[in-house]
């Protein structure tokens, strides 16, 4: 290799950034570190053989093109040929100025950062790393935080370059609105009829076809001053036949007034009313084709009315139809409501029932109800039914609790009910089984018990001809008093009455 051959550098001694900014240093800088290129403090610094220092980068690119005479010798007055000249191939790293320059102290220069350390750290942990470090947009050239450049990029920068999410062209952000009105695919709204996202180069053409946009009366020329939707232009023609020919009659008489003067009128018979040879005014011709398209009109609003008039009553005949079947349908639903009340009636009974004679009857609520009573609004109330066995008597109680007929206002007054059953024509009649009645002491101390055997020859035990026969008891089984204060039979506004059915010879 020659002399003048440039040495690799070892990948230690590689940058490609200048010297250190003099700003992070804690203490003032000594003139020993600073770069004789850049003036910040030596990064990587290079000696070169006149003494001065250079930071590697700097050196490097100082002597790209080969030796040149240092500067800072001149400035010194102290250039001398040979020793002046910076050649990378007889400089060398300056690792004693090194070591000094990354044990000096060092603090961050952005603003709202705390960071402090050596120049060493710094290099090697925060430089280029510190969240409050500020850099240029290298599209608006704004300076913008570090940690916010991302950010900036996508949302705040104003020279960024946008996607048109309708169209997807690419533009500047500040042309944004610019843009916007002229984009094609833009979605606009149509006043008239309220729809939205209509692409604005399909506008005009839903303009034209939307049935609530407006526009004139064809026979505007001839005085019509509607204005109508699009979609009922038609209708608008339909309706206004006479208005329209009446409209005609007028022009054609203004124009028969103005045409007298140029030439004299003729009668024809068949053909009404002509001018002599010479050619008729255009005006006249317009006239002419206009009564031709309003009788087209009229032939075609006849066809239309007998055509709406098939129409209609074919449509009645449907309703009329769908009527039966909706008639046909609420029968059904009311049959279907009827056996739903009745498998709930069954299926309370079977919550409820018992089939060995003795039944426990939990009433709560017993202070509304009672008032209920009292008030005449529900003066008695059943029981569910029960049952001396599962092919036996069906029962129930009745309970009046403000009372009924000499108890009335004072006792409770409880009935038993001897119902018609699946099974009573393989029963013994009349019913002579003996009942024991009670209204139970929730202390299990002292209940009141009421018993009877039935009278034979009593309808109320005969077997039964309608769902229920007449109640038969105590009118004054419980005095009412009992029930008031602190009482043993009321807790928690609820009472429990008791029925046993004696099954002996049963």
């Amino acid at each position: 290799m020659s002399a003048m051959a440039r040495p690799s550098l070892p990948s230690s001694l590689d940058s490609r950034l200048p010297g250190i900014s003099r700003e992070v240093l804690s203490v003032s800088m000594e003139p020993k570190y600073q770069c004789q290129q850049c003036k910040d403090i030596l990064r990587k610094p290079f000696q070169a053989q006149c003494g001065h220092r250079f930071c590697v980068f700097c050196f490097k690119q100082l002597t790209s093109s080969g030796p040149i005479p240092c500067e800072t010798c001149r400035a010194e007055g102290i250039f001398e040929e040979a020793m002046s000249m910076l050649n990378i191939a007889v400089a060398f790293p300056d690792n004693a100025a090194r070591r000094e320059i990354d044990s000096l102290p060092a603090k961050c220069r952005n603003d709202g950062c705390s960071w402090s350390g050596t120049l060493k750290e710094y290099e090697g942990q925060h430089e280029g790393r510190c969240d409050f470090e500020r850099v240029k947009c290298e599209a608006c050239q704004a300076l913008i935080l570090v940690s916010e450049k991302d950010r900036h990029n996508e949302r705040e920068c104003e020279a960024r370059t946008l996607n048109c999410k309708y169209c997807k062209v690419a533009f500047n952000f500040k042309e944004i609105k610019a843009h916007d009105e002229i984009c094609q695919k833009f979605p606009m709204q149509c006043k008239d009829c309220g729809k939205k996202k209509i692409p604005r180069e399909k506008f005009q053409e839903h303009i034209k076809s939307c049935a609530k946009s407006k526009s004139a009366c064809q026979f505007s020329e001839i005085g019509c001053r509607a204005v109508v939707d699009n979609g009922k232009q038609q209708e608008h023609e339909q309706t206004s036949v006479m208005e329209h020919l009446r409209l005609m009659l007028g022009a054609l008489s203004s124009v028969r007034l103005r045409a007298e003067g140029a030439g004299e009128w003729q009668e024809d018979s068949g053909l009404g009313l002509y001018r002599g040879p010479e050619d008729a005014p255009p005006k006249v011709t317009a006239l002419e084709n206009i009564v031709c398209v309003l009788n087209r009109e009229v032939e075609r609003s006849a066809l239309t009315m007998e055509a709406l008039s098939r129409q209609h009553r074919l449509d009645q005949e449907k309703i009329e139809n769908l009527a039966n079947k909706v008639r046909q349908l609420e029968r059904t639903l009311t049959m279907r409501d009827l056996q739903l009340a009745d498998s709930e009636q069954s299926l309370r009974e079977l919550q409820f029932c018992t089939h060995d004679g003795v039944f426990i009857w939990k009433i709560a609520d017993f202070s509304r109800r009672r008032q209920d009573a009292v008030g005449g609004r529900a003066p008695a109330m059943f029981s569910p039914a029960f049952y001396s066995s599962k092919y036996g008597y069906k029962m129930c109680l009745r309970l009046y609790l403000n009372g009924d007929g000499t108890g009335r206002g004072t006792h409770l007054s409880l009935f038993f009910v001897v119902m018609r059953g699946k099974y009573d024509a393989l029963l013994k009649w009349p019913f002579s089984q003996k009942v024991t009645l009670m209204l139970l002491d929730q202390n299990n101390r002292e209940h009141i018990i009421d018993a009877f055997r039935p009278d034979v020859s009593s309808t109320s035990f005969q077997r039964p001809i309608s769902e229920m026969n007449i109640a038969s008891g105590c009118p004054l089984f419980c005095p009412l008093a009992k029930l008031a204060g602190k009482s043993s039979y009321l807790r928690d506004d609820t009472i429990f009455i008791k029925a046993i059915v004696d099954l002996t010879g049963l």
